[in-house]
């Protein structure tokens, strides 16, 4: 309930709409949609943050932050729940170079995030 963990597989096609989504949980999902380029367990992640902010009772947009090192999914994610193009993403770290603003709906909103490097300059 604090925490909740939610298996996903973000989308690797590389049209510019309309990205394929499958239905269901990932952890359900059979070998042969795992294996294909559509996302998996969107709409369950979505429902879990439609969930959260029911129960917040959250008046206004919510805004998630997408995080985490260079390079690990986080502009394909947006892109999955988004089903377009809206972030920039590539196969080199360090392509999403300032933070964006994805409105999914009119209650979510998901900022993607530069990756975090940690031991940068100034690190004690």
């Amino acid at each position: 309930a604090e925490f909740p963990t939610v298996a996903f597989k973000a989308c690797t096609q590389q049209q510019s709409r309309n990205l394929k989504q499958s239905r269901g949980a990932a952890v359900t999902a059979p070998e042969e949609v795992l294996a294909g380029s559509g996302c998996v367990g969107a709409d369950v992640l979505l429902r879990v943050l439609a969930n959260y902010s029911r129960s917040q009772d959250v008046k206004t947009a919510l805004t998630v932050g997408v995080v985490g090192f260079p390079n690990v999914g986080k502009s394909s994610l947006i892109n999955s729940l988004k089903r377009s193009r809206a972030c920039r993403v590539g196969a080199e770290p360090g392509v999403t170079k300032c933070l964006q603003a994805v409105q999914l709906d009119r209650r979510l909103r998901l900022l993607d995030c530069p990756g975090v490097v940690a031991g940068g300059p100034g690190a004690a």
